[in-house]
């Protein structure tokens, strides 16, 4: 599976890097993500704690292809945050996702597309967590942007399209039957600079 996200992620950038410099460009993006991954279940009694979203980052590549219509797929370094209680769950991803957007009036465009995620890391402070079930995902992206020549502002919400849980662990590495949904749902804004 990470061979496969591998061979995506430069099947994606590479084309785009090389057709992007003769059509709309290259850039650099960064900026926030407001962020709740899924519930966390007891197995005990099937209750279920919806998390307290948090402020991530993130940073990365893209590439733009076209004018009115166009393509735009990205490689991005993701960090997020949920909140269960007293404890926080982070995670650390990469994020690929292929954007098909209309430009609708004057600088203002709408977009969306299918975002390919690869879990890097994952850390529960203070609770042992297990493998997630899967490392590769995907996902949704959709929202709007403002461009001004090379520099531009879109807002997006993600999710993950299925669940993708991971086993809470007792210190003797023995499952406690409790799961997390590690499925992204969150706020993005970016900041793009085409270079």
């Amino acid at each position: 599976m990470k061979n496969l996200f591998l061979i995506l992620v430069v099947a994606i950038v590479v084309p785009s890097a090389a057709f992007a410099q003769t059509a709309s460009g290259i850039g650099i993006k960064g900026g926030l993500n407001y962020n709740a991954n899924g519930k966390y279940v007891e197995s005990a009694t099937q209750a279920s704690k919806n998390p307290d979203r948090n402020v991530g980052y993130h940073i990365g590549l893209f590439g733009k292809i076209g004018d009115k219509l166009y393509l735009r797929p990205e490689i991005v370094y993701t960090k997020t945050k949920s909140d269960y209680d007293n404890d926080s769950f982070e995670m650390q991803k990469l994020d690929a996702p292929i954007l098909v957007g209309l430009n609708i009036l004057g600088p203002v465009s709408v977009f969306a597309g299918p975002s390919f995620q690869y879990i890097l890391d994952t850390e529960y402070e203070g609770i042992t967590i297990g493998d997630i079930e899967d490392d590769f995902s995907v996902g949704l992206n959709f929202g709007v942007g403002v461009n001004f020549k090379k520099v531009g502002i879109d807002l997006r919400y993600e999710r993950g399209f299925s669940k993708n849980e991971a086993d809470i662990l007792q210190n003797n590495g023995l499952s406690v039957n409790d799961r997390l949904d590690t499925r992204p749902d969150q706020l993005i804004l970016s900041l793009a600079i085409i270079l």
